[in-house]
C-alpha cells in the first residue's frame, strides 16, 4: 500500500499585524508564529485552542487571505508565492466560513450564491451547464431543487452552512479550510452538518484543515489533532494518541475540561483549573508563551521558546519539562 503522500505543507509560517499605538507608534501582533505542519492527501487535521490563539488566522494565511508575513505554503508539491500561483490554487482550495449568518449575500439567490464560484471561474459552456452543476451541488449537501429561487435569508443556520459547503464545493475542490463551521449551529444540527463533512470526504475524496474550540467533535472528524496557544503550535499528534496520552500542559488543562456523559467517570475526573489570565499577544511573554499560566514553569521557560519535537512516532510537543 503506497503512503499518503503531504497535499499540504505549511513551513515556518507567520502572520503578524501592526496596531497603532499613539502618535506614529504602533505594536506587532504575532497573531501567527512559526508554525509548521503537513496534512496528507485524504486526512483532516483538527486545529484546536482557545479564542484569540490564532487558529482562524492560520487558516485565512494558508489561503492568502491574509498576505504572510513570512514563511512558505506548499499545495501539491508547489509553492504559492502569490499573483496567478494564488489564483489557481484557489481553484483547489476553499473556505467555509463560522457564521453562515454573515457570509452569505442576502441580496443574492441560492443559486446565485452557489454559482458565483462557477462564474468567476468560468467552470461552463452554457446557461444549462451551469443550472445542472448548480442542482448537483444542491443534491450533494441535502438542499432540495427548490430553493434554488429563495434567498438566504429565509432559511436556517443549518441550511445556510450547507449554502455555504455547496458554494465552496463549486470548484471541485482537493482541500478545504473549515473555520469553526458548526460553532454557530444548534446542537443537534451539529451533528448532521459533522456527518455531511465525514461523508463528502469519502465521496470527493476531500482534504480537511478542521478549527474549532470544541474538542468532541475535532476527536470526531479528526486524523490528527493541533494544539495552539497564542500563535504557537505546541502539541500535534494522531487524534486518539492525543486524547489518551496529553503531554503538554495546556493540552491536559483542555482535555479536563471536556464533559464526560458518564457521571462517575465525570466526578473522578479532576478538572485542570489554570491560575492566571492569558497573556495579551501584543505583550508576549518572554520564552515559552504558556509558562505565566503554567504549573511546570521553570527559569528556563523564560529563555527560550521549546523546539516542536517528536517525543512518540507523529506526536510531536514543545515543551522543556517532559
Amino acid at each position: 500500500m503506497n503512503e499518503q503522500k503531504n497535499l499540504l505543507e505549511v513551513k515556518n509560517l507567520k502572520e503578524h499585524f501592526r496596531i497603532p499605538n499613539g502618535f506614529l507608534n504602533h505594536l506587532t501582533l504575532k497573531a501567527v508564529d512559526d508554525v509548521s505542519f503537513t496534512i496528507k492527501e485524504g486526512e483532516t487535521l483538527g486545529l484546536v485552542g482557545e479564542s484569540g490563539c490564532g487558529k482562524t488566522t492560520v487558516g485565512r494565511t494558508i489561503l492568502h487571505l491574509y498576505k504572510p508575513t513570512a514563511g512558505e505554503v506548499w499545495f501539491d508539491g508547489k509553492q504559492i508565492q502569490g499573483g496567478k500561483d494564488v489564483q489557481e490554487f484557489r481553484k483547489q482550495a476553499q473556505m467555509v466560513f463560522q457564521d453562515p449568518y454573515s457570509s452569505l449575500d442576502p441580496r443574492m439567490t441560492v443559486s446565485d450564491i452557489i454559482g458565483e464560484p462557477l462564474d468567476v471561474h468560468k467552470l461552463y459552456s452554457n446557461k444549462k451547464e451551469r443550472a445542472d452543476k448548480i442542482r448537483y451541488l444542491m443534491d450533494l449537501v441535502g438542499l432540495p431543487d427548490e430553493h434554488a429561487s429563495r434567498y438566504a435569508h429565509e432559511f436556517s443556520g443549518g441550511q445556510r452552512q450547507r449554502i455555504g459547503i455547496a458554494r465552496a464545493l463549486a470548484v471541485e475542490p482537493k482541500f478545504i479550510v473549515c473555520d469553526e463551521p458548526v460553532s454557530a449551529l444548534d446542537v443537534s444540527i451539529q451533528a448532521q452538518v459533522v456527518n455531511m463533512f465525514e461523508d463528502l470526504q469519502k465521496k470527493l475524496g476531500l482534504t480537511y484543515l478542521f478549527i474549532a474550540h470544541d474538542l468532541l467533535v475535532v476527536k470526531h472528524i479528526s486524523t490528527r489533532i493541533a494544539v495552539m496557544y497564542l500563535g504557537k503550535l505546541i502539541e500535534i499528534g494522531p487524534s486518539e494518541e492525543l486524547y489518551s496520552h496529553p503531554l503538554h500542559p495546556y493540552t491536559i488543562s483542555l482535555l479536563s475540561a471536556v464533559p464526560i456523559p458518564d457521571p462517575k467517570t465525570a466526578r473522578a475526573n479532576e478538572r485542570i483549573r489554570l491560575e492566571g489570565d492569558v497573556p495579551s499577544p501584543l505583550h508576549m511573554p518572554s520564552g515559552c508563551p504558556f509558562r505565566t499560566r503554567c504549573p511546570r514553569a521553570t527559569e528556563k521557560c523564560a529563555e527560550c521558546m521549546p523546539e516542536l519535537k517528536e517525543i512518540t512516532p507523529g506526536h510531536s510537543v514543545a515543551c522543556h519539562h517532559l
